[in-house]
């Protein structure tokens, strides 16, 4: 039999946790056809030479929010570059469908701050050929990609869709639940891979106000998920506020029978036993026979940031008097003793949901404009206060009003205790994932959380097993996700490869680029030791680089899902 690919001599993974074996990879037809030693190649159409290298599954990446930056980027960079072949968009339930026309700029404006993402990108990047679901998955096919992808259904988009802009202000009425009801119907007819929600603090739309989905009362969400359901397919994943409780989701899953995820499990410093709580109770729920998952990752949460870009202190109550005034207000908020007394306050009380639990002596300063500001690079906030004599959040406001608000910030959130995360990696229930990969561009980049667990926490760490691994970046997520013929090495299943160096595979640090619609900027992380990443049988990244410059693409847009 003459195949159309053959990669030949490598370490194979097949995705299931069982020991690596030398053998052969045959691909015919978008599919993997043989896997085994001495494969005969000689009539092959493409041959790759994977001597010293392991050939695992594709990585699927179940975190992601691609739905605007698909429009222009088919390499859905920087995944591709990570070996990622799949990836699941429209998480927390923020989407650009369904979008009345009306409705684009709130939006695009509420992805401005829910995600990080470029407004003028947006405007010059989507291409608006769509206003339904359906019609925005029609258009993805269109488009064309060189991953697989499939997309929830956004829950802060259909409210959108439904309400107007009343979404982000009350409670939804009985008949506009009924509306909202029938459209997830259509959405999962049309290929829907679940349905996706967000009630967490953090989370900020158009005009400072809460995203449309933590306005929903919890009889709205079950009416939506158990409609959802009535497929009898479809995942259920929520990021979670202090208003979800845990009983909730274990409600959601009991009644509709559907897989739930939530995210996001990070653990704290501060306050490490919400963590070791959290997963008690999904072992819990284990034991009760329910999938409920929390999503974690094995990176440390860092994000740079300035004070016209606000974003780890934007879910705070004291910030909703700034983002909806002009930018050109905000020095003044800054400067007032009103503010700064309201973000003290803010800072107080341990218990709160909220990204940033102010640990000054986690945020630095890392670059300045001014040269008499100069000598406050390297430094933390904490540091610079005692320093100056002044408390924390003055210290960090008087320095960014002097330099015009354009001081460069980073802060290390969470996750950076490496025991509590190897514990919640071995941890059986836990869901690696978590790359937020086309959110928080200015901010982070976390797409090459693949490769930070293959080199971090494999080859450096030993904290899990290569197999175990690849299994935690492949079947496992394809299987939760009931995503068919996908994540394992084995004839039959579609040939989504990734090949690479284990002596040398990582994430590179992040670096700015602008290489984004209109110019604008974003971070990137670069792979390295990755030598090619295969979908559905074509080599799509080969030695760090795109070895396709136009389509037709690879990838599939995924429609059909198990039960």
């Amino acid at each position: 039999m003459a195949y159309e690919l053959v990669v030949k001599g490598g370490l194979v993974v097949d995705g299931t946790g069982a020991p690596p074996r030398e053998a052969d990879v045959a691909v015919s037809v978008h599919r993997i056809v043989s896997v085994g030693p001495g494969l005969d190649a000689s009539g092959a159409a493409r041959v790759i030479d994977a001597q010293g290298l392991v050939v695992a599954p594709g990585f699927v990446d179940v975190h992601t929010h691609y739905d605007a930056q698909i429009c222009w980027d088919p390499l859905l960079s920087c995944s591709s570059w990570h070996g990622v072949t799949t990836a699941v968009m429209g998480n927390c339930g923020f989407a650009i469908a369904p979008c009345h026309k009306e409705d684009r700029g709130t939006a695009m404006r509420t992805l401005v701050h829910v995600e990080g993402m470029s407004l003028k990108a947006m405007e010059e990047g989507i291409r608006w050929e769509f206003e339904t679901f359906p019609e925005y998955l029609d258009a993805v096919q269109r488009f064309g990609a060189g991953l697989n992808v499939a997309a929830f259904l956004g829950h802060s988009a259909l409210r959108l869709y439904v309400m107007g802009r009343e979404a982000s202000d009350r409670a939804a009425t009985a008949r506009e639940i009924e509306v909202m009801k029938k459209l997830v119907r259509e959405a999962m007819a049309a290929g829907a891979i679940g349905f996706a929600s967000s009630t967490a603090e953090p989370h900020i739309g158009d005009g400072g106000k809460p995203v449309p989905s933590r306005l929903a009362e919890f009889d709205e969400l079950l009416a939506l998920v158990l409609a959802m359901s009535e497929s009898r397919r479809g995942v259920f994943m929520m990021t979670v506020g202090a208003k979800t409780h845990m009983d909730h989701l274990k409600q959601l899953a009991r009644e509709s029978g559907r897989p739930v995820i939530w995210a996001a499990l990070f653990h704290q410093t501060d306050r490490p036993e919400r963590t070791w709580r959290a997963l008690a109770w999904t072992e819990e729920a284990a034991a009760e026979g329910l999938t409920v998952r929390p999503q974690i990752s094995c990176r440390p949460l860092i994000m740079d940031f300035s004070l016209r870009n606000p974003y780890p202190f934007e879910g705070l109550p004291s910030w909703q008097k700034v983002l909806p005034r002009p930018q050109s207000e905000w020095k003044g908020v800054y400067a007032s003793r009103e503010f700064r007394e309201a973000l003290k306050q803010d800072l107080t009380p341990p218990g709160k949901q909220r990204l940033f639990h102010g640990r000054w002596e986690e945020v630095r300063v890392m670059g300045t404009r001014l040269a008499e500001c100069r000598e406050l690079e390297g430094k933390t906030v904490a540091e610079i206060a005692r320093l100056q004599k002044k408390d924390p959040v003055d210290a960090f406001l008087d320095i960014g009003i002097a330099e015009d608000l354009d001081t460069a910030y980073t802060a290390a959130l969470m996750n950076t205790d490496d025991e509590a995360l190897t514990r919640m990696l071995r941890h059986g229930h836990t869901l690696v994932s978590l790359s937020d990969a086309g959110a928080h561009q200015s901010l982070l980049c976390d797409a090459g959380y693949s490769s930070t667990l293959l080199g971090k926490w494999v080859r450096e760490k030993n904290v899990l097993t290569l197999e175990q691994a690849v299994r935690r970046l492949t079947s496992e997520p394809a299987e939760l996700y009931r995503i068919p013929n996908r994540g394992r090495l084995a004839p039959g299943y579609f040939a989504d490869l990734a090949i690479f160096d284990a002596g040398k595979i990582g994430a590179l640090p992040p670096e700015k680029v602008y290489d984004m619609p209109a110019g604008e900027a974003r971070f990137i992380s670069r792979c390295e030791g990755m030598k090619a990443v295969v979908v559905n049988g074509a080599v799509l990244i080969e030695d760090g680089a795109p070895a396709m410059k136009n389509g037709p693409w690879p990838g599939r847009l995924l429609r059909r899902f198990d039960g």
